[in-house]
């Protein structure tokens, strides 16, 4: 067991301070993150040219060090015996909150398991942002981030969230977003969803509606900047689905076995799996053809 005293002025080490920075609009950083990026002795920073921006902007001198995804491993160390001789770090990515779909998340753990103390700052986070505006169920909620690039892995990962009730948050670039949301359709049926495009900047924009509607829509869109994506949690009854007999299988393997074991055609098949989950034929078809 570990105890942290964040405030505790004892402590021989340094201290990694975890700093949001501006998801796009730079009035959103707080006077403490400015205050802790002018008093540590580094800055690790993500980009340490999209940083120098952000430092330039408030007047701030404090050396940077890059950590990102391809240095991290090599940095680790030399980050660590930087914190052992005393020195304080902020650790700050691109935008946002550090180790959410961004590096991290390996230092803080390596600091912890020298006792080296981990202090998180509140800042600003796109998906946060998104779930709170969108409009939907905030009571429970689960980021996932970015979905698998794969189309396989991505219809196994959103068959494992299928049946959860909670509200589902997702990233995804403008390259993407059309090909997820019709994964998602496939997958989830029609459920309301919202998009949050360029959240906190000028062209910040909010789309609400059922996920027919919004893959419409970013069908009929020229597609720019970065996206956030809401989906309403299942109303499926859980206890009831995982007495099903058929619970443990995907939709796929669910259609080859009326197929394998009851010899039915394919469109029988799917009827029939339809019919089971309680889905639309056409998002049991699509799911099927698109594994």
């Amino acid at each position: 067991m570990q105890i942290q005293k964040s405030f505790d002025q004892q402590n021989s080490t340094g201290t990694i301070y975890v700093v949001p920075t501006p998801i796009g609009n730079l009035e959103d950083i707080t006077y403490r993150a400015l205050t802790v990026l002018k008093t540590v002795q580094w800055i690790a920073a993500e980009d340490t040219r999209n940083t120098k921006n952000l430092l330039r902007h408030f007047d701030i001198h404090t050396p940077l060090v890059s950590y990102h995804e391809h240095s991290k491993a090599s940095r680790e160390h030399d980050l660590l015996d930087r914190l052992a001789n005393g020195e304080s770090i902020a650790l700050v990515s691109d935008a946002g909150m550090p180790t959410i779909s961004d590096p991290g998340n390996e230092l803080i753990q390596a600091a912890i398991s020298e006792r080296i103390p981990v202090i998180s700052l509140p800042g600003a986070n796109a998906a946060l942002c998104a779930l709170v505006a969108s409009g939907l169920s905030t009571t429970e909620f689960l980021f996932h981030g970015f979905l698998p690039r794969k189309k396989k892995e991505k219809i196994a990962a959103l068959e494992n969230l299928q049946t959860m009730k909670a509200t589902l948050l997702f990233y995804e670039s403008p390259y993407r977003l059309t090909d997820t949301l019709g994964q998602l359709q496939a997958v989830f049926g029609n459920r309301q969803a919202v998009i949050g495009r360029e959240l906190t900047k000028r062209f910040e924009e909010y789309v609400r509606g059922t996920m027919d509607e919004l893959l419409s829509w970013s069908r009929e869109t020229e597609l720019k900047g970065e996206f956030c994506i809401v989906v309403e949690g299942s109303n499926q009854d859980q206890s009831n689905e995982d007495s099903l007999w058929w619970s443990h299988l995907s939709v796929q393997d669910h259609v080859y076995y009326y197929m394998e074991n009851n010899k039915l055609t394919s469109k029988d098949a799917i009827k029939q799996v339809a019919t089971d989950r309680k889905m639309a034929k056409r998002n049991v078809y699509q799911q099927f053809h698109m594994a």
